[in-house]
């Protein structure tokens, strides 16, 4: 159902209930209703910079499917046209007909579709359909589902008789020119998502958040990994300061773009404090080097750091790194004398500043690849 009932007019009989009212000039996120989504601290599965990508849709007519996983808001060109009309920032497919002249409008199961392969697979927790700037041409409702086909099957693969898609979201009515938040129960593991304009439409952006569920045997397969990578099943659980831009982003993959691709908090003025972010490994792992990254953060880079670690969710925590001077626009790397046995670990900046990417190289323990197991097992029934 979707989290912000008290806004969606589902019961109405008027069917431009949704609607938002005709831009009228000036900012067009003016009159945007966005929407408070608790799921939306998690990892979005269908990031780009996780590997996800829009694989197929049946029609994108008017804008090209891949819009809807690009990282920032849509925009807004009232002046922009095309050959093909209007020029949206999003998915938009063209307006379905009925029968014949007799039946002008489509039938009630007709619908767009578009197939989203989820950067990493895992569980879903919500679902965030925005429809920016779609105000009179917004799909009337939605509907999502899912599947988990290994490998990296195509479209033709994932469309066959014998691929069994679950519904996580039923056909449910959406706004126009808004957030529309979707929470998501149950606990299974999914690699790919639909989702359905009835009976068209458009849509910006689709957010797919959730929890990811590494492969054990593919990390056992590497060995030596990034233990705390979001990739892997690394996971933020909570900092100090997040007023930049989000701490998730040190444990993305690859390397930092831009200044604002990593954690960046606001100058810390009270003495004797100092920023943190907190971090939980897939299960209990050995760690045996450290990557600390300050790529494009020149002046504003932390100015030491330290690491902590714990083992257990009430462990006592121990050091890792002691207090250690970074230098601006750097990455530096670290070799543990002694390997560190953790679940959690505590990046702290001192006094503030910003951290682009952190590693922790080493491997699951025996206890923790068993308990990675159990899991994965769990979340595929």
């Amino acid at each position: 159902m979707p989290t912000d009932t008290k806004h969606t007019e589902t019961g109405s009989t008027d069917p431009h209930a949704n609607d938002a009212a005709p831009y009228g000039g000036g900012d067009p996120y003016a009159d945007y209703r966005a929407g408070d989504f608790p799921f939306t601290e998690l990892v979005d599965l269908a990031d780009r910079r996780l590997g996800a990508g829009v694989i197929a849709a049946n029609d994108e007519f008017f804008a090209e499917r891949e819009n809807l996983l690009i990282r920032e808001p849509a925009v807004f060109d009232p002046e922009r046209f095309g050959h093909k009309g209007k020029i949206m920032d999003g998915w938009e497919t063209r307006r379905r007909r009925g029968a014949d002249a007799a039946h002008p409008f489509p039938a009630p199961e007709d619908h767009d579709w578009a197939i989203v392969r989820l950067g990493t697979p895992g569980i879903v927790r919500g679902i965030v359909v925005d429809t920016a700037h779609f105000r009179g041409n917004y799909p009337q409702r939605v509907s999502v589902q899912a599947t988990s086909v290994d490998g990296a099957p195509g479209p033709q693969e994932l469309l066959a008789d014998d691929v069994k898609w679950e519904e996580l979201v039923p056909p449910t009515p959406v706004r126009g020119h808004a957030a529309n938040g979707f929470e998501v129960t149950g606990g299974r593991r999914y690699t790919h998502i639909r989702v359905c304009q009835h009976p068209d439409g458009g849509i910006a952006r689709l957010r797919v958040h959730g929890e990811v569920v590494p492969d054990p045997a593919w990390l056992a397969a590497l060995g030596t990994i990034d233990l705390i990578s979001i990739l892997n099943g690394g996971t933020y659980e909570d900092a100090s300061d997040r007023f930049y831009s989000s701490p998730a982003q040190i444990i993305l993959p690859g390397t930092s773009r831009k200044m604002d691709d990593g954690w960046e908090n606001r100058r810390r003025r009270v003495r004797d404090t100092n920023d943190w972010v907190r971090f939980r490994l897939p299960a209990q792992g050995a760690v045996r080097a450290v990557e600390i990254d300050t790529a494009y953060l020149k002046g504003n880079a932390a100015g030491w750091i330290s690491l902590h670690g714990r083992d257990g969710d009430t462990g006592e925590w121990f050091e890792i790194i002691p207090r250690t001077r970074l230098q601006p626009d750097t990455p530096h790397r670290f070799v543990l004398d002694t390997e560190a046995v953790v679940t959690h670990v505590r990046l702290d900046a001192y006094p503030d500043g910003g951290v682009a990417r952190m590693r922790l190289h080493g491997s699951l323990t025996e206890a923790g690849a068993a308990e990675l197991a159990r899991r994965y097992e769990a979340s595929a029934s």
